[in-house]
């Protein structure tokens, strides 16, 4: 019972044609925006070098865990032997101050760890906040106000002192990338459910929804089959910007030292160990801070390119300073060519009337 897409005369002819898939408008919007295609190839090359990273760190020769003493200078304190932090044909980017541990290999699987939790915990968040929300907006009232209270409590708590107290509680034995995961994803679905709710709730008075119910479809299949369609928009565009507040959250936690534990590498965990070299060796410090910015920044305007896209007003507001452009120069110079006509017309009247 879902509604289908309007279809709209072809050019020319008083035939209709069908519309444009949702698919098909999506990416012909995402194309109009050039630096959301920027930030998407920007973040598919991430992902890749994050799934590739054992292949990478093969071809160079090196892993993640395996300490070099003897490239570092350990009567300076364990700065890297060699101009820029010991590169060179073996070590890329250069080798860590005091392990001589690789830091190509720690940063790309680094990046497993950073996109890994960042993506995880936003799944567990989406699938919290959707489930809160829809059960909220579609249950009676005494179900409404207990999630929505229970919701606003979670909203209200503090992420970062509540992710610390939880951290601290674990066994060590615990691995800690699925331990920040779960923190993460089980404490920060407040918002997406807020948002769920009062999207459902404007939904629920739609024509084709009532239809449903009094169809006499229950409850879940409406949810199913009218309602999650509809949340797919808003869902998605939420959950494209919670990526990178998530992967900020990770490396947070890892810098405050309660994250990722040494010696799995992480960017947070690298922040961590480089804050006292950035003099000495600026590389180490300059390297995961970079991939972070890169990585946040990428996937920051990605998630604004997918809202603009998602966004039905978005067709509008595209059209504007294009296709448009073209009618509307073409409107102001028929309009000016009257314009200019009828003075012509007015001057010609006048001299003749002066002439008689």
């Amino acid at each position: 019972m879902t509604e289908s897409p309007l279809a709209t005369p072809a050019a020319g002819t008083d035939a209709p044609v069908p519309a444009a898939s949702g698919a098909r408008r999506f990416w012909r919007r995402l194309r109009a925006q050039r630096a959301a295609l920027v930030a998407a190839a920007v973040v598919a090359l991430l992902v890749l070098v994050a799934l590739a990273a054992p292949l990478l760190t093969a071809l160079e020769g090196q892993d993640p865990f395996t300490y070099h003493p003897s490239l570092i200078d350990s009567a300076r304190g364990g700065v890297p032997v060699g101009s820029l932090g010991g590169v060179d044909a073996e070590h890329w980017l250069g080798v860590e101050p005091q392990t001589g541990r690789d830091l190509f290999a720690r940063l790309v699987y680094g990046a497993r760890v950073s996109l890994g939790v960042a993506l995880a915990a936003t799944v567990i968040q989406v699938a919290i906040g959707v489930a809160v929300g829809v059960a909220a907006a579609l249950g009676n009232q005494w179900v409404d106000q207990l999630l929505s209270r229970i919701t606003d409590i979670i909203v209200a708590m503090p992420l970062m002192i509540m992710s610390l107290a939880l951290l601290a509680v674990v066994p060590a034995s615990f691995p800690r990338p699925v331990l920040v995961t779960l923190v993460i994803g089980l404490i920060a679905w407040g918002s997406i459910a807020k948002i769920v709710r009062a999207q459902t709730l404007s939904m629920k008075g739609l024509d084709y929804v009532s239809a449903a119910r009094l169809s006499g479809w229950k409850t879940w299949r409406i949810a199913r089959r009218e309602l999650l369609p509809g949340l797919a928009a808003p869902v998605i565009t939420y959950a494209a910007l919670l990526v990178p507040m998530n992967i900020s959250v990770e490396a947070a936690l890892s810098f405050l030292g309660v994250g990722v534990k040494p010696p799995t590498p992480s960017w947070g965990q690298m922040l961590t160990a480089a804050d006292v070299w950035y003099q000495a060796a600026p590389q180490y410090l300059l390297l995961p801070a970079g991939a972070l910015f890169v990585t946040v920044l990428a996937l920051t305007v990605f998630g604004d390119g997918v809202r603009t896209a998602l966004d039905p007003r978005a067709a509008s507001r595209l059209r504007i300073g294009t296709g448009r452009k073209d009618k509307d120069a073409a409107t102001a110079t028929a309009t000016a060519t009257a314009a200019a006509e009828a003075t012509a017309t007015d001057a010609d009247a006048t001299k003749k009337e002066a002439t008689a």
